[in-house]
């Protein structure tokens, strides 16, 4: 089976073909104009990574090194350019991604997932100090919706800052009622010694418990995805 163009293009990679769709450019003018756009807030930015990132788009001929100049004492800097293939690649990668979602395994719900190893008072401080951080973010994320609304740009050039604000409120009201939830009660959690300890729970062998994953099977799924209720 033939390889779609773009298939294996990390995020970088795309960042650097959008940048060169708009006019030849350096690697450094490359990684200004990534955090001068406010990038990072989409994908971590590194100048060497960007670097080889570059290199490795040239090696498969997705872009082409355009010439050399040199400013001052500074090293030479190589100009390059998107090829024809280049382009296919970022087109084909940008509608696979919005087509159809993929599992990308954010490492926070891997935390949340294990939240049970620590004790109850710790998890409910830590998840209190994370609503404080993704606050002050919401009040970033919409000083900066307000001001591009107000200098009129082009909002297709800035909507997916209203994505990242609807998964900040998603996930700072799920955090919420998490902590309310423990707080309460009403979320039970194990005990712990003061040391740490967790104290042994009673066994109750009429509840499944942290491996309830494995009595999911796929027969199981396939009947709730069809809207039974499966014993």
């Amino acid at each position: 089976m033939t390889k779609q163009p773009g298939a294996a293009l990390t995020p970088l990679a795309m960042a650097v073909l959008a940048l060169l769709e708009e006019r030849p450019m350096h690697p450094y003018e490359m990684y200004q104009l990534l955090l001068q756009r406010r990038e990072d807030y989409l994908l971590k930015i590194r100048p060497g990574s960007l670097y080889h990132t570059v290199a490795r788009l040239a090696e498969q001929g997705l872009v082409h090194a355009e010439g050399t100049d040199r400013a001052g004492n500074r090293p030479e800097r190589t100009t390059y350019r998107i090829s024809e293939s280049g382009t296919a690649a970022l087109r084909t990668r940008i509608a696979d991604l919005i087509r159809r979602p993929i599992r990308e395994y954010p490492i926070f719900p891997l935390a949340m997932s294990e939240a049970h190893n620590l004790p109850k008072d710790q998890v409910l401080a830590l998840v209190r100090e994370r609503i404080g951080w993704l606050d002050n973010d919401l009040t970033e994320i919409d000083a900066l919706h307000d001001w591009l609304t107000i200098h009129q740009v082009p909002r297709r050039y800035w909507m997916v800052i209203e994505y990242l604000r609807g998964q900040l409120d998603a996930e700072l009201a799920w955090l919420r009622r998490f902590a309310i939830d423990l707080e309460s009660g009403a979320l039970t959690w194990d005990e712990f010694t003061a040391d740490g300890v967790r104290v042994a729970a009673p066994t109750d062998t009429g509840h499944l418990g942290h491996g309830w994953g494995a009595a999911v099977t796929d027969d199981v799924l396939a009947e709730l995805r069809g809207g039974g209720t499966p014993a």
